[in-house]
């Protein structure tokens, strides 16, 4: 039958080229953008899961990050209380030849000038040292916080330093003036010496978990980003060859609407 009023032929064809060249503009933007999810109409769902591993990578990359920091700032803790073993034992060489009794005067009073110069400098080492504008040495504990992003995945690793001093350090009341002064400031020095080292470890410890943490939290956003790889991103060369279907398709279409276009021109034919 041949009709006028309504072209089946050519609506089928009008149809199909609309489905084809939105089909095609979605390929495009899935090449241009790199991902097969850009809104929540190519996939809803999807992008729900790419925006929830999205954010737990972001939350694992920032705690890697503050890890770092925390490590930076208990090895410069470790750092300082080097020097102060260093200081002390320079100090028991002192308080040694001092409790020897075969000094003069004058060469007592110049041990204990220097002693006494190793106790200022201890103090300042512990007043002064600082990471990024924070006292490395206080009675309040460094902490670091880390998380996935969620609630039940979140860390908070304390360590505390502690204040820093000749008077922490129950130095700061001893002499090398005498024998019998310089003999207990020997072992004053040598409890001193055995107080730093176990802090020492202490922050030895904090830091080998602290970069644990970090190997793990790394690892994390490894696997994550493959996930989310997985999810969102277009695999290109799938999405190269659907770019040519629909290139051929849009081609074809055109040609069948401009056959069905003709058609109708036939009609007028057989009014003349």
């Amino acid at each position: 039958m041949i009709s006028v009023l309504n072209s089946i032929s050519q609506l089928h064809a009008e149809n199909a080229l609309s489905s084809t060249q939105a089909s095609l503009q979605n390929t495009l933007t899935q090449l241009s953008t790199g991902l097969k999810i850009n809104s929540g109409a190519d996939d809803a769902a999807g992008l729900s899961v790419a925006a929830g591993l999205g954010a737990n990578i972001a939350a694992l990359t920032q705690s890697s990050q503050n890890a770092a920091n925390g490590v930076g700032l208990l090895q410069t803790a470790d750092g300082a209380l080097s020097q102060v073993t260093s200081l002390l034992n320079q100090a028991v060489s002192l308080a040694t030849e001092a409790a020897n009794g075969q000094l003069t005067a004058a060469q007592s009073t110049a041990a204990n000038t220097a002693y006494q110069s190793i106790l200022t400098e201890i103090t300042q080492i512990g007043s002064t040292t600082n990471f990024n504008g924070t006292a490395v040495f206080s009675a309040t504990p460094i902490t670091t916080f880390t998380s996935d992003g969620t609630s039940g995945g979140t860390t908070t690793t304390s360590t505390t330093t502690g204040a820093l001093s000749s008077t922490t350090l129950a130095l700061n009341a001893t002499v090398l003036t005498s024998i019998g002064a310089a003999s207990t400031a020997l072992t004053a020095i040598t409890a001193a010496i055995n107080t730093v080292a176990a802090s020492r470890g202490t922050i030895g410890a904090s830091v080998n978990q602290l970069t644990a943490d970090t190997n793990v939290q790394n690892t994390e956003v490894t696997n994550l980003t493959s996930a989310q790889n997985n999810v969102q991103n277009a695999d290109i060369g799938t999405t190269v060859a659907k770019m040519t279907q629909y290139n051929v398709l849009q081609q074809t279409g055109m040609a069948a609407l401009s056959q069905s276009n003709q058609a109708e021109q036939a009609v007028l034919k057989l009014l003349q």
